[in-house]
């Protein structure tokens, strides 16, 4: 009886976050943090932690689909993973060539026309990942209805460096005028594709940064921010409506600054011209003393226009 009660409380908290989250994001990125953490928890190896970790991305996955997110990037592997003992690198390149593989030939991939893509410096990853990714990216890549981003030997700063490195190469050689230099140039340099900016960055396992990942996607559009508790293998679907709420908050709280902002502006603009118009008035009555009826009333039509 307890857990039909509670499903059934889940079931409606759902329903409320999903009806407060109308008009979601576009692009969200998830830091997956925490399997290794949720493996040791329960006495298993972190192989175990990562598996059960790959399972929630594939729900995820079906989560933003069925909330009409566009786009979907996930941190699977980091330039600081490479650090990891070899025998937990060798389980993860594994469990990367299994996945990627696997969602390739799922069938609602396809259905939901899903474009899979890595972004990194993949030329860093084994031979089999770098077949795997190949795999994927030829199956999906004349999708166009969903993009799903999955972050391989990728770290924030070197993606920068990178790009700022190829720029100046092209200026070097006098391919490139440092002038024509602007937004969409450094996108190309970053990913050779185009990939929107973040609108919600979460991050699970209870840390509160975000890890060098996608800085000029991110931090450049000022992405909303949602760190939760759960390890990866535990986040639901409400902790993810959750994050949907935070960006949609968010949102309205810039709405509403913004048309302060702007109604505070046409206010003094209008004040100031109303002043002008006064002085203006002045000047005309004593100029022209048989228009006075008509300024007085040109003027009363700008008061309650500014009253307005």
């Amino acid at each position: 009886m307890k857990q039909w009660v509670s499903r059934q409380v889940s079931r409606a908290y759902e329903r409320l976050l999903r009806r407060e989250g109308q008009g979601g994001p576009s692009h969200v990125a998830i830091i997956q943090d925490g399997n290794r953490r949720y493996a040791r928890e329960r006495g298993d190896d972190a192989a175990d932690g990562h598996r059960a970790g790959a399972e929630t991305t594939e729900r995820v996955l079906e989560w933003c689909q069925d909330l009409g997110v566009k786009e979907l990037t996930l941190y699977a592997f980091s330039t600081e993973n490479f650090k990891r003992p070899p025998e937990e690198r060798e389980h993860l390149y594994d469990l990367l060539c299994e996945k990627l593989t696997g969602i390739a030939d799922n069938e609602r991939i396809h259905e939901n026309g899903v474009a899979i893509r890595a972004i990194g410096e993949t030329d860093r990853l084994p031979e089999r990942v770098r077949d795997a990714i190949d795999y994927a990216e030829g199956k999906t890549a004349e999708y166009e209805s969903f993009r799903l981003n999955v972050a391989l030997a990728y770290g924030g700063r070197n993606e920068l460096l990178r790009a700022a490195r190829d720029v100046l190469s092209d200026v070097d050689a006098g391919d490139l005028d440092p002038e024509s230099i602007d937004t969409d140039l450094v996108d190309d340099r970053l990913y050779g594709r185009e990939v929107r900016d973040v609108d919600l960055i979460i991050r699970t396992g209870g840390d509160e940064r975000t890890s060098n990942f996608l800085p000029w996607h991110a931090n450049g559009n000022e992405a909303a921010a949602y760190f939760c508790a759960p390890y990866w293998p535990e986040f639901s679907k409400i902790d993810f409506l959750r994050g949907i709420r935070t960006y949609q908050s968010r949102e309205r709280s810039w709405q509403r600054t913004r048309s302060e902002r702007g109604a505070a502006i046409v206010r003094a603009v209008a004040e100031t011209e109303l002043e002008e118009a006064r002085t203006v008035a002045g000047r005309l009555r004593e100029k022209l003393p048989g228009a006075t009826a008509e300024i007085d009333a040109e003027l009363d039509a700008r008061s309650t226009e500014s009253a307005e």
